[in-house]
């Protein structure tokens, strides 16, 4: 692994894929609809923007699935075909930038700067931090 330390290292939990960002991330986002709470079985989804020409795959494949949004239109998820991890996400035709899911990077994510979008869904109890960027849905 690079010593570098605006290199994000991550992958799948069986460790089947593996990638890199060599540039730091544009900034992370909290989604609190509901499929990002069906992905990842929790209250919101983590998501670090980076951009996609620093992005590549350094072990394995990944499979690709793609649904449509809330806010029309589709968005390209990439997983591990082995033990199903979702690892990265963009709108469908963005070259870019693209959306790693926090919880597969390798050191934790950040979150005092995260932008709160979706925040209409948020389940009751779920405190977005006082001065926090928000947005009802998805920002423009």
């Amino acid at each position: 692994m690079s010593t570098d330390e605006t290199t994000l290292h991550g992958g799948c939990q069986c460790g089947m894929v593996r990638y890199e960002c060599r540039e730091p991330p544009l900034r992370s986002y909290v989604c609190h609809c509901s499929e990002c709470r069906k992905q990842s079985s929790s209250a919101f989804g983590i998501s670090v923007q980076v951009p996609q020409s620093a992005f590549r795959v350094v072990r394995g494949s990944a499979k690709l699935w793609s649904r449509p949004t809330g806010s029309g239109h589709v968005l390209d998820c990439w997983f591990c075909p082995r033990c199903g991890t979702r690892l990265w996400h963009q709108r469908h035709g963005s070259t870019e930038t693209l959306n790693i899911k926090g919880g597969s990077l390798d050191a934790p994510v950040d979150l005092r700067d995260a932008v709160h979008i979706w925040t209409r869904s948020a389940l009751p109890g779920v405190m977005i931090p006082e001065g926090a960027p928000q947005f009802p849905r998805e920002p423009d």
